[in-house]
C-alpha cells in the first residue's frame, strides 16, 4: 500500500466521471502528532482536522463523488485518555451544529455509521438531527463513522440474520453477499472504491472491513490537518492510473 504509485500526470475532474471512485473512505489519522509538532494540545490537532474534513467534504462535492466516509473515532479510541475523548465528542457536537445548515446548502446528506451504545445525549441528538435535516438532500453522501467498528457491525448483522433464521423469516440458503451487504450500516450505498490513509499508517484499523474487500489503498505520509486539496487530487489521480482487475488478469474483460 503506496501514495508513490505512478499515475496520470492530472487529477481527475468532474468531466471525467468514469475515472473517479464513486465511493472514498478516509481514515484520517496525525491530528495528535501535527498538534505535538506545533506545541498545541492533541484536541488542537483534533480541531484543525474537523476543518478538513469540512474542506475534503466541499471539495468531493464539486467533483461529482458519490459517497465520502469519514473515519472519525473508532469503538476502540474509548481507550484514550478522557479528557481527550471528552474533547472529541464536544467537538463532533460542535461541529455537527455548526455544519448542518451548510450541508443542506450544498445538498450533502449525512449519515451516521457506528454504534449509538456509549455515545453522550448530545452528541446523538446532534447525529439526529443533521441526519433528519439533510434527509432530502441528493448530491454527496457523507458518512460519519464515530464509534463504529467493523468488527461489531459484521457481528451485529449476523445477529441480525440468525433471528430471522431462528423465526423462520429466512432460510440459511437464502444469507449470501448482498444480503450481509444490506445487513450492514452502508446498506444502500455503493462499497468503496478508494480507501486513503494519511500520516503513513499502512493497517486497516477495524475500519469498513466487509466493504473495502475490493477497494484501492492510498496511503500517504501527509498528516490529516495538511491533507489539502492537492493531496486529495494526489490521491485521485493515483486512483485513476490503477487498473482494477476484480480477481481477473489485466485486459481480461468480464463473462
Amino acid at each position: 500500500m503506496s501514495g508513490a504509485r505512478p499515475a496520470s500526470s492530472r487529477a481527475p475532474s468532474a468531466a471525467d466521471p468514469p475515472r473517479l471512485p464513486r465511493h472514498v473512505a478516509v481514515i484520517m489519522d496525525g491530528n495528535g502528532r501535527w498538534a505535538e509538532a506545533r506545541g498545541h494540545s492533541r484536541l488542537m490537532g483534533h480541531a484543525a482536522g474537523a476543518e478538513r474534513a469540512k474542506e475534503l467534504t466541499e471539495r468531493c462535492g464539486k467533483l461529482g463523488i458519490e459517497v465520502l466516509t469519514l473515519y472519525s473515532f473508532s469503538v476502540e479510541n474509548w481507550k484514550r485518555p478522557a479528557d481527550e475523548v471528552a474533547g472529541l465528542m464536544e467537538l463532533a457536537a460542535l461541529q455537527l451544529a455548526a455544519e448542518r445548515e451548510a450541508l443542506a446548502a450544498s445538498n450533502v446528506r449525512f449519515r451516521h455509521l457506528g454504534s449509538r451504545h456509549g455515545l453522550p445525549a448530545r452528541v446523538l441528538d446532534e447525529l439526529d438531527t443533521t441526519e433528519r435535516r439533510t434527509a432530502h438532500c441528493s448530491g454527496l453522501t457523507l458518512c460519519l463513522a464515530l464509534n463504529y467498528g467493523a468488527r461489531d457491525e459484521i457481528v451485529a448483522a449476523m445477529r441480525s440474520l440468525a433471528l430471522e433464521v431462528a423465526e423462520g423469516r429466512l432460510s440459511p440458503g437464502d444469507i449470501d453477499e448482498g444480503l450481509v451487504s444490506s445487513s450492514l450500516s452502508t446498506a444502500g450505498l455503493p462499497d468503496p472504491d478508494l480507501v486513503i490513509r494519511t500520516a503513513g499508517e499502512s493497517r486497516m484499523s477495524n475500519f469498513l472491513l466487509w466493504q473495502v474487500s475490493y477497494a484501492e489503498l492510498h496511503v500517504t505520509s501527509v498528516l490529516w490537518p495538511d491533507f489539502d486539496a492537492v493531496a486529495l487530487d494526489a490521491a485521485l489521480a493515483d486512483y485513476a492510473g490503477r487498473t482494477r482487475k476484480w480477481g481477473r488478469l489485466a485486459g481480461q474483460k468480464a463473462s
